[in-house]
C-alpha cells in the first residue's frame, strides 16, 4: 500500500467502525506508521500495531478486539487488501517495554470511529534498529532507518533501549555491527 492507498483504507475502516457504533483507539508503529508520517514513501504491507489505548493509557494490543479483527478483515476484503493489513504482530515490543516517553511522543490521526496515534521518529528509530539487529543491514527495516537519518545522540538512546530488549552477546556484537554500517558506532560517536 502507498500512502494514498493506506489512508483511504484507513477511512473506510473508520466510517465502517462509526456505522457500527464501535471506536478504537490504536498505536501504530513500522512502516505504515512511517508512511503515514510521510517519513518514508516506500510501499507497505501492512500497518503494525503495537498497543491500544483506553482511558488509563497504553495497554497490550494482543489480542486485538474481535469486532474490530472482523472489521479489518471485512475491509480488507471489500478494497483487496490482505486480511491482516492491521495486525498487532509487534505487540510483544510492548510487553518487553517501549520506549521511555514513548506515549509522550505519539502523533493524533482520527478516521471516523477508528483513533490512530503513530509512534514518534525517535521510537521508529529504536524499533527499526531493533528490527536491523534480526533481520540485517539489507532488510527493509536497515532502509527505513537510513531514511530516518539519526543523529549521534538518537542512535545513543536506540542503542541503550535495544540492550534492555536483548542482553546476549550475541545481540551486543550484531548491535555493533549494524550501527557500524550505518556509520553510528564508537567511530562516529567520539
Amino acid at each position: 500500500m502507498d500512502v494514498k492507498t493506506l489512508n483511504g483504507a484507513l477511512e473506510v475502516l473508520g466510517s465502517y467502525l462509526s456505522d457500527k457504533g464501535l471506536k478504537y483507539e490504536v498505536v501504530a508503529i513500522g512502516g505504515g506508521a512511517l508512511l503515514l508520517l510521510g517519513c518514508i514513501i516506500r510501499p507497505t504491507r501492512d500497518l503494525d500495531i503495537v498497543a491500544l489505548m483506553d482511558k488509563n493509557g497504553l495497554v497490550s494490543a494482543s489480542p486485538l478486539p474481535a469486532p474490530l479483527v472482523r472489521a479489518i478483515k471485512e475491509v480488507g476484503l471489500a478494497l483487496k487488501l490482505s486480511e491482516d493489513w492491521v495486525n498487532a504482530a509487534p505487540a510483544d515490543l510492548w510487553e518487553m517495554g517501549l520506549p521511555e516517553g514513548f506515549e509522550d511522543r505519539l502523533s493524533l490521526m482520527h478516521f471516523g470511529g477508528l483513533t490512530l496515534y503513530c509512534a514518534s521518529r525517535f521510537d521508529q528509530i529504536c524499533f527499526k534498529i531493533y528490527a536491523s539487529v534480526d533481520q540485517g543491514p539489507h532488510s527493509k527495516h536497515f532502509e527505513d532507518l537510513k531514511r530516518l537519518q539519526p543523529v549521534r545522540e538518537e542512535l545513543e538512546k536506540a542503542e541503550i533501549w535495544c540492550k534492555t530488549h536483548d542482553v546476549s552477546e550475541e545481540f551486543a556484537r550484531s548491535l555493533e555491527e549494524a550501527l557500524n554500517e550505518l556509520g553510528g558506532s564508537n567511530e562516529r560517536f567520539e
